[in-house]
């Protein structure tokens, strides 16, 4: 039988297989491969099929609906008249908005946009007996696996 498991690279992983050695499993019978996670940075516009959850709109939503009524009250009192400059005023709202948010997501925050939580970093594999694959199971859930899976 096969234990699968995942593991961030800390030093749980080194007791987990420090105590799997003392309980038996050979050394031989467990693998270890790290994982190459994504080094990239993540992509600031969302597509279709992916988004990360941040908005380059919302603000610029906002400030288009305030200029909009600010300009359209202005716009009585000018040459042409609430609605010309209400829809301009949306314009210059929304188009300050978004480059609000811009500026901060780029300049501001200058964060690498890594997906959030833990990542795996190391795939542990270790080959037992049936009747020790719920010790080892056991054992890799006692010392912080991310997840683990059991194949006969």
């Amino acid at each position: 039988m096969q234990v699968f498991s995942t593991f961030e690279n800390s030093v749980f992983l080194e007791m987990a297989l420090a105590e799997l050695e003392k309980k038996g499993i050979q050394q031989e019978k467990i693998f270890a491969v790290p994982l190459d996670n994504r080094s990239d940075e993540r992509k600031l516009f969302d597509t279709l099929h992916h988004s990360d959850g941040t908005s380059l709109i919302d603000i610029g939503m906002a400030l288009a609906t305030a200029f909009a009524v600010i300009a359209a009250s202005i716009g009585f009192e000018l040459a042409w008249g609430p609605i010309y400059w209400g829809l301009i005023g949306a314009a210059v709202g929304f188009i300050v908005g978004v480059a609000i948010r811009f500026f901060i997501e780029k300049v501001i925050k200058k964060r690498n946009r890594k997906l959030k939580g833990k990542q795996s970093e190391v795939i542990l594999i270790v080959e037992c007996e049936e009747i020790k694959a719920e010790l080892v199971e056991n054992i890799l859930w006692e010392h912080y696996a991310i997840g683990v899976a059991k194949v006969k």
